[in-house]
């Protein structure tokens, strides 16, 4: 299968001088379509900034990031924010619902910026409203509900405009276990049955083994294993350097 997120050679650092911070360090990884992978590595490690520039939220790095052909350090600003818009879903560990709006508005937001009516979305609304158990939540504002439910609105709206790709930065660490499972096994549902990619950032175990493969991130590097495993995920490792 086709590889959707190739990150060869990776690095990036903050600060300059004596004050500058390495964060990554030779980074490589690819993820193929369909795949769902975590990527796990220790406080500091790089991996949500990693998934940052995957995502073309920061451009500032050196080596070459490509995500569904598109090669992110050559791209000119508003072709970038076509295609996130287009071929990306992000989710974060804060939910970043808009206040006043109620579950189904905050969900349509990607879609109204793309000049979509409610009536055109009416069929997906409603879909990705079952399919999250937010139905009977359609009209309830965000202060109304749970932070599991709250985390189900974000991942509904990044999943309505049918993207290639999801992008979750630690999507269960503002929840309890019990709603961070009940997150983990909805990821895993969208992803087996619509089809869609998955590379979520987690320091939780328990959360990455819902994916297919475990990415670790040591000291800025990844390795690139390219092993298979029908029941537990490979966890990709790389020796301290």
């Amino acid at each position: 299968m086709a590889n959707v997120i190739e990150v060869n050679n990776v690095y990036k650092a903050f600060g300059k001088g004596e004050s500058m911070t390495k964060v990554l360090s030779g980074a490589s990884l690819s993820v193929e379509k369909g795949e769902f992978v975590s990527l796990m590595g220790a406080s500091g490690s790089g991996k949500s900034t990693l998934l940052y520039l995957i995502g073309g939220l920061d451009r500032y790095f050196n080596g070459n990031i490509s995500v569904c052909g598109y090669d992110i350090g050559k791209m000119k600003e508003k072709d970038l924010s076509k295609m996130r818009l287009d071929k990306i879903g992000f989710i974060f560990q804060f939910y970043n619902l808009v206040q006043n709006l109620n579950v189904e508005d905050n969900i349509l937001l990607p879609s109204s910026v793309k000049g979509k009516s409610k009536a055109e979305m009416k069929e997906q609304l409603d879909e990705i409203l079952r399919i999250t158990g937010l139905t009977e939540k359609r009209k309830a504002k965000p202060s109304e509900l749970s932070g599991g439910q709250q985390q189900r609105v974000a991942i509904a709206r990044a999943v309505i405009g049918n993207p290639e790709i999801i992008l979750a930065d630690e999507p269960t660490g503002n929840l309890d276990s019990n709603a961070g499972a009940e997150i983990m096994k909805l990821f895993s549902d969208i992803n087996k049955q619509k089809g869609i990619t998955i590379l979520q950032v987690t320091h939780s175990h328990k959360c990455a083994s819902y994916g297919d493969r475990i990415i670790e991130l040591v000291n800025g590097r990844t390795d690139m294993q390219s092993e298979e495993n029908a029941e537990a995920p490979v966890q990709e490792t790389v020796a301290v350097q």
